[in-house]
């Protein structure tokens, strides 16, 4: 979906000012927006981001709709800055993204893990 956002009368150019992809989670009942960063995450990743949070909470959610949930995949994190731009309460994630997966073993073996550990869980 891409979309021009006009704000405070300036025009903000869709394909430079967007999310790189927009769900919706039937699920969840709401937006999912994904933003992926090339470089190491700045405050202004994060204002950006806040910006198309609140205009979808506020133009396109129906109100039985659950809030918009922000998500910027970056190079790096910092967890310092996202608390500190971020208010308590915002629904905005950033997380590292990984150029490589694990080898083969190593997965089936977190898998079985987390399987084991799900398991042990609903027994109790």
């Amino acid at each position: 979906m891409s979309m021009a956002l006009t704000i405070f009368e300036e025009i903000f150019i869709p394909y430079l000012t967007r999310a790189d992809l927009v769900l919706y989670n039937r699920l969840l009942r709401c937006y999912v927006l994904i933003d992926f960063k090339i470089d190491e995450l700045t405050h202004q990743d994060l204002g950006q981001m806040q910006m198309y949070v609140n205009y979808f909470d506020r133009y396109e959610r129906v109100e039985d709709e659950n809030p918009t949930i922000g998500i910027l995949l970056c190079k790096q994190s910092d967890e310092a800055l996202v608390n500190l731009t971020l208010p308590e309460n915002a629904n905005i994630y950033a997380k590292e993204y990984k150029l490589y997966l694990p080898d083969k073993k190593l997965l089936q073996r977190k898998l079985k893990e987390w399987l084991d550990e799900e398991q042990k869980n609903n027994q109790c």
